[in-house]
């Protein structure tokens, strides 16, 4: 069912194949392509035909009105409510340390330099639908768009087959603030954001999770707009020595295990016996899930266990991988985590499984992966703002450059830069 690896050309070739499980899938960068530019030129008219031809037959709302947001947020179950609001005070409370104030310097002849932090004036969110909703998406969205100041949060999200949107994610936009909520998905809602139609606002950046034709919507458009990151496939790695509990080792890589058939779950363990009480465990959970077909597919086509005689060697192929979701299940810990440089977010400790990031903990939970750890960050306050440059000189001081400027711009063979300071030199 899942490899059981020990030597470097099998470990190699193995982080060859799960690296290859993104965008270029299905075709999905030529599809995502068709679609973009239709919805370019029809608008409104394309999202709408493709909206019938992958979601439902009926839509009942384009543009889900305010009244159905608030109708579906009242008649929410309490418990249900209060959860989500416990949830979003964890993840504001993580998130506000993140604001940035910008920064001035005065240097001696009066001279200021300024950075300021402006919040985007417009953002798209998108909201994944199908058989698992990602409504918990949301708060990890808006709330830090909220927390940075930005003007308005636009939400696309699939309708169910029914036509109709999922009424837990309009609870959460209720409850974070979302200010306008539109039922189209796949490339159909990135373009349209994007491009803006009649109907649905340009965005200045489109954040959130999405399947493959999402992720290649994204990619293409970046320019046009910006974006968070490329996501991939979800994935989880853990590393293990022989104090780990099989039982919780099995139980957290099925949690990623479920999410699709491309999505990843691997553990490096030292322990040969942790390794095959995990296989163990493995087989026996799995009868017990609503999703285990998927995740069986998943273990056996891009999960494996890592056998390693040694810590060091799990922590450089844990590194190497770069995982979405990295946890620690060994004696020391806090000593692992300190040599770890790639990871979307790390777990440390059995008793910081990787649903807990999901949902309640307060880091973010839309994270880098398909090793782009090594290079991207969670999403952030900072993904929310830009930042603008600023520059005050006095006459005198301009004076006091002026010789650097003009040498520099005229041994660039810019005659005309130079120009511009020498005039004011008179």
């Amino acid at each position: 069912m899942i490899k059981i690896l020990k030597n470097s050309t099998e470990i190699a070739e193995f982080v060859q194949n799960i690296s290859l499980r993104g965008g270029e899938n299905c075709g999905a960068e030529k599809v995502a392509l068709d679609i973009i530019n239709d919805v370019k030129l029809r608008g409104d008219e394309a999202v709408n035909e493709l909206t019938k031809r992958f979601d439902c037959e009926n839509l009942e709302y384009y543009e889900v009105p305010k009244n159905a947001v608030d109708k579906a947020f009242y008649e929410a179950d309490e418990d249900f409510v209060n959860a989500l609001k416990r949830c979003k005070v964890n993840i504001e409370t993580y998130h506000e340390k993140q604001v940035r104030a910008g920064y001035e310097i005065r240097q001696e002849n009066d001279v200021i330099l300024k950075q300021r932090v402006i919040p985007l004036d417009k953002v798209g969110i998108y909201i994944p639908g199908g058989t698992a909703p990602l409504f918990s998406s949301v708060l990890m969205c808006a709330v830090p768009a909220k927390i940075a100041g930005v003007g308005e949060i636009i939400m696309a999200t699939p309708p169910r087959s029914d036509g109709s949107p999922n009424p837990d994610t309009l609870v959460a936009a209720k409850l974070c603030g979302v200010d306008r909520v539109f039922l189209c998905g796949g490339a159909q809602a990135i373009a349209a954001m994007a491009y803006g139609t009649l109907q649905i606002p340009k965005v200045s950046k489109i954040v959130g999770p999405g399947n493959a034709y999402v992720a290649a919507a994204k990619k293409l458009l970046f320019g046009e707009i910006d974006i968070d990151m490329i996501a991939g496939p979800s994935e989880i790695l853990i590393i293990a020595d022989d104090s780990a509990n099989p039982r919780y080792i099995a139980a957290d890589m099925l949690s990623q295990a479920e999410h699709d058939k491309l999505a990843s779950a691997v553990l490096i363990t030292t322990s040969e016996e942790i390794a095959n009480l995990t296989i163990a465990e493995l087989d026996k959970q799995l009868k017990a899930l609503s999703r285990g077909e998927m995740a069986a597919e998943s273990l056996k086509n891009y999960g494996a266990i890592i056998i390693q005689d040694e810590l060091e060697k799990a922590i450089e192929i844990a590194n190497l991988i770069a995982p979405e979701h990295l946890e620690i299940l060994t004696e020391n810990p806090f000593e692992v985590e300190e040599k770890i440089r790639n990871a979307g977010s790390v777990f440390v400790g059995e008793y910081s499984p990787e649903p807990l990031g999901d949902y309640f903990a307060g880091t973010n939970h839309v994270l880098p992966t398909n090793g782009t750890a090594r290079f991207f960050s969670p999403l952030s306050v900072d993904d929310f703002v830009k930042k603008s440059s600023s520059i005050f000189y006095t006459n005198e001081a301009l004076k006091s450059a002026a010789s650097d400027i003009i040498l520099v711009a005229e041994r660039e063979g810019l005659t005309a830069h130079a120009n511009s300071i020498r005039v004011r030199m008179g």
